[in-house]
């Protein structure tokens, strides 16, 4: 199956986002480049990496949101990922120049959902899209709504 595009362009201009003329979605970006560590035997990106992208996507777009995690755990709210999903395209090599774009994309009263899309830097190729979605707990690790600084963020960020 053919995945449908993703076309980013500049947005407001700002590098750190971008939006899919596709979709009309807006996306924070940050870019990475692959390491020799995160290939495996057969000289591909081993799948559980994505994973740790998908984490700094993230990581960046909070703290390009002035809200950085380490605010959020002083804050007393820990977010533990409790669903993801991953659809590969095409492959990663070492060395291999990467976009990760980040959006939030469902906010519940204690769930929440970001959404990714990595592409190639050089050729634009559509690497994966995945998505993590997290559960709100307190520092007890009980289930507690979102914060209010997390739900402005989701309110504020351009759809």
């Amino acid at each position: 199956m053919q995945p449908k595009p993703f076309q980013p362009e500049s947005f407001s201009h700002d590098d750190r986002y971008v939006q899919d003329r596709t979709t009309g979605l807006v996306w924070h970006r940050c870019q990475n480049r692959i390491l020799y560590a995160d290939t495996d035997r057969s000289s591909v990106v081993y799948h559980a990496n994505y994973l740790r992208y998908f984490e700094f996507g993230r990581a960046s777009l909070m703290r390009d949101a002035a809200y950085p995690y380490r605010e959020i755990e002083e804050s007393g709210y820990v977010y533990p990922i409790i669903d993801l999903g991953i659809t590969f395209f095409k492959p990663l090599y070492y060395d291999d120049p990467i976009w990760v774009h980040t959006r939030p994309a469902k906010l519940e009263r204690v769930r929440l959902r970001f959404d990714y899309t990595i592409t190639h830097v050089e050729n634009g190729w559509l690497i994966c899209r995945g998505f993590t979605q997290h559960c709100a707990l307190n520092a007890a690790g009980m289930p507690v709504a979102v914060d209010p600084k997390t739900v402005h963020l989701w309110k504020m960020f351009p759809s």
